[in-house]
């Protein structure tokens, strides 16, 4: 499967991913909803032409809203930068002054989608993070030339690419609003694929995520006559994570081993085990389950997708 890299880059990117996901979800007669979008890697290789997204971000949210709008292109994408990448190089202090300038442009309420990409692109080792004031505080990456042509070229690339993916309104229609207001939206036609925070794990997110989080989350999966799919972790070398055995367990859980090459702290650099729950049959998939008992049938959730 050949998988379409968005030009929003973060932590826990499923670009890797991607195809596992999609050869365990179900083809569905309605609309593919995500209430956690993050950089829309999913979504742009799910091939639906309905699509609801959502994210608390409101800069991802403003930005691809801006492309299907057509007020951001891959000329003006490419345009911009150039120039930005320009002041880069010559910049003060190794390039870190033009980055601190665009930083606190961003910053000063201007949040412009263009400077959001030059800024996720330009940060610390490919982090988003936001304070508690909505305020991008991501350093500087240290590399003044970080746009290269070639690397400008990529990036335009992959915006020209998504403009042809995302449809037009009301086909695809972007949110920002919260989790809970968008899993009620869904169907029994519909797929729910969910990329939250990680609870226990650095979350490089907008805002926060709880325990409280996560249960309401449980809860609404719980309710819904919609198929979905839950990304998560499993386990890692150190510890397990207790929301698979506290909530997850009651669905159908699929594992694989997936390395994260960033953040911060060593932890979150070493193999994590990725888990998928689903509310649907998986005898067909591999279950990977690293030696855990495969749940019996009668253990496992039914759903009764006539009514």
């Amino acid at each position: 499967m050949r998988v379409i890299v968005p030009p929003i880059k973060s932590q826990g990117i499923k670009t890797k991913l991607v195809p596992w996901i999609m050869e365990l979800a179900p083809k569905v007669q309605g609309k593919w909803i995500e209430p956690f979008l993050g950089t829309g890697v999913v979504a742009f290789n799910s091939g639906y032409k309905k699509a609801i997204l959502n994210d608390t971000n409101p800069h991802i949210i403003n930005f691809y809203k801006g492309i299907q709008h057509k007020e951001i292109t891959a000329p003006l994408m490419k345009h911009y930068l150039e120039n930005e990448g320009a002041i880069l190089s010559k910049a003060e202090n190794n390039g870190y002054e033009h980055y601190l300038e665009v930083r606190s442009r961003f910053n000063s309420g201007e949040f412009s989608p263009y400077d959001f990409i030059f800024l996720s692109r330009a940060g610390f080792n490919g982090m988003m993070r936001f304070n508690n004031k909505g305020h991008w505080n991501i350093p500087f990456c240290k590399k003044p030339d970080r746009f290269a042509q070639a690397y400008i070229t990529k990036i335009t690339n992959q915006v020209a690419t998504v403009s042809q993916i995302i449809q037009s309104e009301p086909d695809w229609t972007f949110h920002n609003k919260s989790f809970a207001d968008i899993i009620p939206l869904a169907t029994e036609n519909d797929i729910i694929y969910c990329d939250p925070p990680y609870y226990g794990r650095h979350v490089d997110y907008f805002n926060g995520w709880t325990e409280q989080d996560e249960e309401l989350l449980f809860n609404l999966l719980s309710e819904t006559k919609a198929k979905f799919i839950l990304s998560t972790w499993h386990h890692n070398d150190w510890r397990q994570n207790e929301m698979i055995e506290r909530f997850w367990n009651k669905f159908n859980v699929v594992t694989k081993d997936h390395f994260y090459h960033n953040g911060g702290s060593i932890e979150n650099r070493r193999t994590v085990v990725e888990a998928l729950v689903c509310n649907f049959n998986t005898d067909h998939f591999d279950q990977h389950n690293h030696g855990l008992k495969e749940k019996s049938k009668l253990e496992q959730l039914e759903i009764d997708w006539t009514t």
